[in-house]
């Protein structure tokens, strides 16, 4: 295989490059003023590892696959055009009014229990550019009020004297017939042709979200045409560069729902959040390669620490109604949590509560923190680990990106220590510590909320900072594995993803009825609505060159029990439902996946079963990351040694001359106890006292608590 995987972070941009039998990792400095820029810096350094100039190698690389961070900026910079919104007449404001939790939704829990200074988001469309349609459709798709066309072409023209340089489209039950959000738009079409100067894009709310949920599916409408032209400009940069360049592969974009598509076949919606995505999903692959059923994938960047989970050797927990900034959206997105702890994460002082805090304000690239000497003047948790004599600034970033201590000493010192009446290394370990704990609480959280217990999972510790603090934050979970491609791990997991598109629809029935809990026999209507779905994956998949005949089609069910309002999604063993046995199957798929979510104390089966949306993963296999196994070394490390630096443990309070091994050095078999500290390429793993590191037989390093249990 011959790919190119690139994940853009908040302060640095990730490379894993796969030529044939060799894979080289590169990271340079997220540019945030230009994602194209840092794209190519990357992609050049990797190049140049292979010996190859970039021109002479795109054209043998056979995919690129990209996970950007293009969404997410732009919301925070509120950087889109002035929007349009068409609702159906009477239903002007429901996007205003929003739901009851809009007022803390993408808020902190912190920032949630103080209502009182709470408020509502400034509306992506304000009311002005917001008007009302005549026309009117039910929930079974009948067509009540047909569509007044000249009141449609008076209002758009109303909208465009007013700015509207995108139009988002949500009609009432439009998912349930969606003939006058389609005439909407050839309307618009008609007024401002595509070929015009003054391109006016248009996102109908039935192709973005097909089912129930009148705000979220607005709200998702609005988002894409928010961020479309933005994410096109971005986009169109880098597939520029690549095309001027000589490559002439598939260029695909990871998706939140786990799988990834082409550029041109992908809503900007479904891009939000990718690298943790991806993450996650190559958690899910190499854990399962590896035999591990239970992962926690932990990933500490620059700017935030993200966490999901791999379950049972499968990842299916979502967020059904996720909050996309601060608007809850209907698309249906994998479940990671995301805190603003990382690298770059400001340590302050609370002068209210007189006490430390570190985040989520973040130093972000640029100008980074102080010890980057590019600007930064506030203490971060970088700074906190080379005062500590952790990071060595002298190999940090492969000896590239020479750091600054004294003046890492120094902002720490007369920002935290002196006001806090310690000493910087006591400070330092401070910042370290809390960081840490908030880390460990967002684990633990994640963890015990779902009803899971740590000591039957893994840790995977990546991303920059992952096996610099997993030692400090992995808590109860009694094993934690680093790869050495940590550092660039969201990159690598996105090599070992498949190409996928997920398709919704809703299709409320009756599967089991109350009382007498008979199946339904109506396996017409569901069938042919599995048939559609499968129809349209197929276009899909042609349309992108894909091999149909190769594709997996895999159906889901958002289903629950009556008088409840808990909705649990399970695989179904069956694209179609043919007869009474495939229900029962289906059935008791659903009571194994509720029971272990909720408690089996909760099922509900003479309350009936509802269906209320299908899901079909179209999925195109990858190629997967092979771990072949060595032979086991002795366990003596100290061929690996290069030397030794002064390194401060909070549990002696003192400075030791702390040995130093080389990861790449070490080999399969070798141990070592903590206090030790282990330089990789574009990392260091900090193992403290009462810890030991060890490497596997397929190379991975292995973190584990000297007695089993933490100290």
């Amino acid at each position: 295989m011959r790919s190119v995987d690139i994940d853009v972070g908040g302060t640095f941009t990730d490379l894993v490059l796969t030529f044939d039998d060799r894979r080289v990792i590169a990271k340079s400095p997220t540019t945030p003023y230009d994602l194209s820029v840092c794209f190519m810096n990357v992609l050049e350094d990797g190049a140049d590892q292979l010996g190859q100039a970039v021109a002479d190698l795109l054209p043998a690389i056979e995919v690129v696959r990209y996970s950007t961070t293009v969404a997410m900026n732009r919301l925070i910079e509120r950087r889109g055009p002035r929007l349009g919104f068409m609702a159906t007449e009477g239903h002007e404001e429901a996007v205003l009014i929003g739901r009851g939790a809009q007022w803390v939704d993408g808020l902190r829990i912190g920032e949630r229990r103080n209502l009182a200074v709470q408020h509502k988001p400034a509306p992506l469309v304000t009311r002005p550019l917001i008007v009302g349609l005549k026309e009117r459709i039910d929930s079974a798709g009948r067509v009540l009020r047909q569509l007044d066309e000249d009141d449609v072409r008076a209002k758009l023209r109303t909208l465009m004297d007013r700015g509207a340089r995108a139009i988002a489209v949500s009609l009432l039950w439009s998912f349930a017939n969606p003939i006058h959000e389609k005439r909407v738009r050839e309307i618009i079409r008609e007024e401002y042709k595509g070929y015009h100067v003054g391109y006016l894009p248009v996102v109908l709310s039935h192709e973005v979200v097909g089912k129930v949920g009148e705000y979220e599916r607005s709200m998702t409408a609005i988002l894409d045409a928010y961020l479309q032209r933005s994410i096109k400009l971005e986009m169109e940069a880098t597939w520029d560069q690549l095309r001027e360049l000589g490559y002439r592969g598939s260029f695909l974009l990871t998706h939140n729902t786990g799988g990834s598509a082409e550029m041109f076949k992908t809503t900007a919606s479904r891009t939000y959040n990718g690298g943790p995505i991806s993450g996650l999903m190559g958690s899910y692959h190499i854990g399962k390669s590896l035999g591990y059923r239970n992962v926690i994938a932990s990933d500490v960047g620059g700017t935030s620490f993200d966490v999901g989970m791999v379950v049972d050797a499968g990842v299916r927990s979502y967020e059904f109604r996720p909050i996309i900034d601060r608007w809850m959206v209907g698309i249906s997105m994998l479940q990671t949590t995301t805190m603003g702890a990382g690298g770059g994460s400001i340590a302050w002082i609370n002068t209210l509560l007189n006490r430390l805090e570190v985040g989520p304000r973040s130093a972000g690239a640029m100008p980074g923190p102080v010890c980057y000497d590019l600007g930064g003047t506030e203490p971060t948790v970088t700074d906190a680990d080379v005062v500590l004599g952790y990071i060595s600034p002298d190999t940090y970033f492969s000896g590239r990106m020479p750091l600054d201590r004294a003046k890492a000493v120094a902002a720490i010192e007369t920002k935290i220590a002196q006001p806090l009446g310690v000493s910087v290394d006591e400070a330092a370990a401070m910042i370290r510590h809390i960081v840490e704990e908030n880390m460990a609480s967002a684990i633990k959280r994640e963890v015990h909320l779902r009803g899971y217990h740590p000591e039957d999972f893994v840790l995977f510790a990546f991303g920059g900072g992952g096996p610099t603090h997993v030692a400090g934050y992995r808590a109860d979970v009694p094993t934690a594995v680093i790869f050495p491609q940590s550092p660039v791990f969201c990159a690598l997991g996105s090599s070992v993803m498949d190409i996928m598109h997920v398709y919704e629809v809703s299709k409320r029935m009756v599967f089991m009825e109350a009382i007498s809990e008979r199946f339904t026999t109506d396996y017409e209507s569901y069938n042919a609505a599995v048939r559609e779905l499968i129809e349209r994956a197929t276009i899909d998949l042609k349309a992108e060159g894909l091999a149909v005949e190769t594709a997996l089609f895999q159906i889901e069910l958002d289903m629950l029990y009556g008088g409840q309002v808990h909705v649990k999604r399970v695989a179904v063993p069956h694209l179609t439902i043919a007869n009474e046995c495939q229900m029962e199957e289906i059935y008791a798929a659903f009571e194994q996946e509720f029971s272990a979510a909720f408690s089996p104390h909760v099922v509900n089966r003479p309350g009936g079963v509802y269906l209320e949306n299908i899901i079909l993963k179209a999925t195109v296999p990858t190629e997967k990351l092979e771990l072949p196994e060595r032979p086991l070394q002795p366990p003596d490390a100290s061929s690996a040694q290069t030397g030794s630096r002064d390194a401060y443990w909070p549990a002696s309070k003192a400075r030791v001359a702390t040995p130093v091994y080389r990861f790449e050095a070490m080999q399969p078999g070798h141990r070592i106890e903590g206090p030790s500290l282990v330089d990789a390429e574009f990392t260091t793993l900090v193992v403290p006292p009462g810890q030991v590191f060890s490497i596997d037989a397929r190379g991975l390093g292995i973190l584990q608590y000297a007695n089993g249990v933490p100290q």
